[in-house]
């Protein structure tokens, strides 16, 4: 981060504390915020709802949405007094449209953030303060995916990796840069006159679409 003139903190997002001392360290050293990428999120083991354990869909609220929550309502006074377009980009998820089985933790968190957002933009633009959403699908290559792993869920549907990778309309990868590139879009001036938008960054799923 220091390389790029940034700051990194690592910090436990579902605890306010931790989550106003943040804020208060960017506020000291950087004088302000304008602009918010709110991107927490975790997957909790896939589990069928009757046989879920309570801490897998716990911990899928606590940091997939409520986290979410706590860095709106501390950051939000700042926005409000922000000099420069403020604005509040989000990462949601595909599973917002298009669930899965076996995934009802991480896609109901994912759907509550999503109604955060609709929520932030009604309240926000009065103040001329954004809150868009993106919602993101198969994003690989992060250290969140292992080839083992990547290999394993492309076996389960009976894929090659790169068929995996690429199972969108489009059948292009969309990689981290990709996901970057549409936040950066959405905070700038670009989208500013854009509020409360969803907009997929999936190369077209026919279950969305």
């Amino acid at each position: 981060m220091a390389s790029i003139g940034g700051i990194g903190i690592v910090t436990n997002l579902t605890q306010d504390d931790k989550v106003v001392a943040a804020v208060e360290q960017a506020i000291r050293d950087f004088g302000g915020i304008d602009i918010v990428v709110s991107n927490a999120g975790i997957f909790t083991a896939g589990a069928y709802l009757e046989n879920m354990e309570e801490s897998n869909w716990d911990k899928s609220i606590a940091v997939n949405l409520t986290s979410h929550q706590k860095l709106l309502k501390y950051t939000i006074p700042f926005l409000k007094n922000g000099v420069d377009e403020p604005a509040i980009v989000i990462v949601g998820s595909r599973n917002v449209n298009a669930p899965g089985a076996g995934a009802a933790s991480y896609s109901c968190a994912k759907a509550g953030v999503t109604q955060l957002c609709r929520v932030a933009a009604l309240e926000l633009a009065p103040f001329q303060v954004r809150c868009n959403i993106i919602h993101p699908d198969a994003v690989f290559d992060t250290k969140l995916w292992t080839p083992e792993n990547l290999k394993r869920s492309a076996e389960r549907y009976g894929m090659t990796v790169e068929e995996y990778k690429t199972r969108n309309l489009m059948k292009t990868e969309i990689k981290s840069k990709d996901v970057g590139r549409m936040v950066a879009a959405m905070a700038s001036p670009l989208f500013g006159k854009t509020t409360g938008a969803q907009i997929p960054v999936d190369g077209g799923n026919d279950r969305v679409i």
